[in-house]
């Protein structure tokens, strides 16, 4: 169904690579009588070869088996292709297949490192650690025969000669993971080994309805424009382009009849943060409240644009620090708003709490004019457009993570009964209630979705995923809420500084350009010492942020310090019934302890794990 034109060169699926001490080499093993492709390990130059280079006891290969090339990035003096080493058939996307990244390897071209200066290798070695983060990347995903950075509608709205190009130039920059590490591949016009990947989640299920099967699937695409860690990536950019911007798209299949109908999500579109330090919720800060507006009309008018009409959804608290940001975001939006345009507060907390989220039917009751107005794509058995989709739910609460997944999930839920009934599978009042095995791997599947993406952003799964899987609050899943929590807490204090580094690096976010002379920039050294010097451009460490940097490694020894102390101070209260003067001990040491704790709760942001190449391209 919906078959794409035979394009100029198929991708290759299976490969082998061959590891020479001075150049790899990757052989096509698919069927293809193609040229391999060699890439020299000196300076990454390419060329296509018509035989693999003879082997002998100086140039011993290592050989394995590879499904596909990432990309390639340059950094300081050398250059790292990323490849496919393994993989995992997960499901199709209308009829093609589609696979999951499973493991992903990193292959350095760094001979020239040999003579490069003692500080190139010193940077060049800190910048090829970030590219370790790489190869444990999450919900990658990809197809050798058809679009996965598309929903059905577009793709059945791409035209003829669009249907022609390799995939990579049909794809949306916007949810190509790998657009830029593809450019280098792109300037060699190497078409057959440009694999586009997305970042995201793809899960689906077979159901039975009476005889007949349903199938449905449920994909995620994540947006690169403004990606990365939950603390590290909020609010928008000043063109418009907002953290965790993630396009969902539920698919049905069945009777010949293919429907699809796409939600999104996103931080709310203003500039503000919500900077770690060491508080288990810092506070919110709106940076130039004055550009608001404008940064709101342009993130709107990029959706309207790509989706036709919206409906803004926002979930936030009406109170304390989320009611700030959320009276921001309506203020902001006010002078836009329009019959294209609605914006919808809903304090889900206050109207849900943390167990009643049936309570969202309050909230479809003020929606089901807009989704029965808009719609869904639906095509018939002979690949006809009967409907389509002509507008989109924007859903948001602050990480557009827990309570927007709730949200999508009751959307999807009704969706997939109007489309039921449209197909003529379910009577009018019918529901999914009353198919168990279809209830069931319904909440599985949205489940499973939301774990996807608030792992990619937050390094846990989702908070009030219990209610998602089984329709209900559970003791269980309250416990692995406070669990998951303490873990996004630890990883957005001491670790997400590090992994936002990375996003950057690999999406090209942060440019690594440095010049082959260069001298060592300061006695600082590292890549605090790079960027303070302006070789790197366009990313420089403030002197601030170069102290957090420093600063940050010292909470180990803090946190030790105040052990220690308060081990004393019970050594000494224990011995004090036997010499008062243990009293003045445990006093002292308690003292220490709590001044020292004091001085690190008061500067927690220097404390906390910072990025240090956070400035983005755009």
């Amino acid at each position: 169904m919906m078959e794409r034109a035979e394009s100029c060169q198929k991708l290759y699926t299976r490969m082998r690579l061959w590891e020479f001490p001075d150049e790899y080499v990757i052989e096509p093993t698919d069927g293809s009588s193609a040229s391999s492709l060699s890439i020299s390990r000196v300076d990454a130059s390419m060329k296509l070869v018509d035989e693999i280079p003879e082997c002998s006891s100086i140039r011993v290969p290592k050989i394995q088996t590879i499904f596909g090339i990432v990309g390639m990035l340059k950094l300081v003096a050398g250059s790292y292709l990323i490849v496919i080493t393994e993989r995992e058939c997960v499901g199709s996307y209308l009829g093609h297949p589609i696979f999951k990244v499973v493991s992903l390897k990193v292959l350095p071209c760094d001979h020239s490192l040999k003579t490069s200066p003692a500080e190139q290798k010193k940077v060049e070695s800190e910048f090829s650690g970030l590219l370790k983060v790489a190869e444990k990347t999450s919900g990658l995903y990809f197809s050798y025969d058809t679009n996965l950075t598309l929903s059905a509608q577009r793709l059945f709205d791409l035209g003829d000669e669009s249907k022609l190009l390799p995939l990579w130039r049909q794809a949306e920059p916007r949810f190509l993971w790998n657009n830029y590490m593809l450019e280098v591949l792109i300037d060699n016009k190497l078409d057959p080994y440009l694999l586009p990947v997305v970042q995201g989640s793809f899960h689906n299920f077979q159901a039975a309805i009476g005889k007949e099967i349903v199938d449905v699937t449920l994909i995620a695409r994540r947006c690169t424009r403004r990606n990365g860690t939950r603390m590290w990536r909020r609010g928008a950019d000043p063109d418009g382009y907002v953290a965790n911007f993630v396009e969902t798209e539920q698919i049905v299949q069945m009777n010949g009849f293919t429907s699809s109908f796409v939600q999104v999500r996103g931080s709310m579109p203003f500039l503000w943060e919500q900077i770690v330090d060491l508080t288990y919720k810092p506070k919110f800060e709106i940076v130039k409240p004055e550009e608001a507006p404008r940064v709101a009309e342009r993130h709107f008018l990029d959706l309207r644009k790509k989706y036709g009409s919206v409906l803004a959804i926002d979930l936030v608290n009406k109170h304390g620090g989320e009611g700030r940001l959320s009276e921001k975001f309506a203020n902001a939006v006010q002078p836009i708003l329009s019959d294209d345009l609605r914006y919808l507060h809903f304090d889900f907390h206050k109207i849900c709490g943390h167990v009643h989220f049936e309570r969202l039917s309050f909230l479809y009751d003020k929606i089901a004019d807009f989704l029965e107005k808009n719609g869904y794509l639906l095509l018939n058995e002979k690949c006809e457009k009967m409907k389509e989709q002509l507008g989109v739910v924007r859903t948001n609460c602050i990480d557009c993570l827990d309570r927007t997944n709730v949200t999508q999930s009751m959307i999807g839920r009704k969706m997939l009964e109007l489309q039921l009934r449209r197909i003529g599978v379910f009577a009018a009042e019918e529901t999914i209630s009353s198919h168990p095995h279809l209830d069931e791997s319904f909440k599985i599947l949205w489940a499973n979705h939301g774990d996807d993406v608030s792992i990619q952003y937050s390094g846990t799964p989702a908070l009030k995923g219990d209610f998602v899987r089984f329709g209900q609050r559970t003791v269980q899943g309250i416990l692995k809420d406070g669990f998951n929590a303490l873990g996004r807490y630890y990883l957005n204090n001491f670790c997400d500084g590090t992994k936002q580094d990375a996003i950057d690096l690999l999406q090209g976010h942060y440019i690594v350009s440095v010049s082959r002379d260069m001298k060592p920039p300061s006695q600082t050294g590292g890549l605090e010492a790079i960027a303070n010097s302006n070789i790197f451009q366009p990313c420089i460490l403030s002197n601030q942020e170069v102290l957090y940097y420093h600063w940050h490694k010292s909470f180990p020894l803090a946190l030790g310090l105040v052990s220690i102390g308060l081990f004393f101070t019970m050594i000494s209260l224990r011995q004090v019934r036997y010499d008062l003067r243990h009293l003045f001990f445990s006093v002292f040491w308690a003292s220490i302890s709590v001044a020292i704790a004091a001085v690190v709760r008061a500067n927690g942001r220097i404390f906390c794990n910072r990025p240090r190449l956070h400035k983005p391209r755009c």
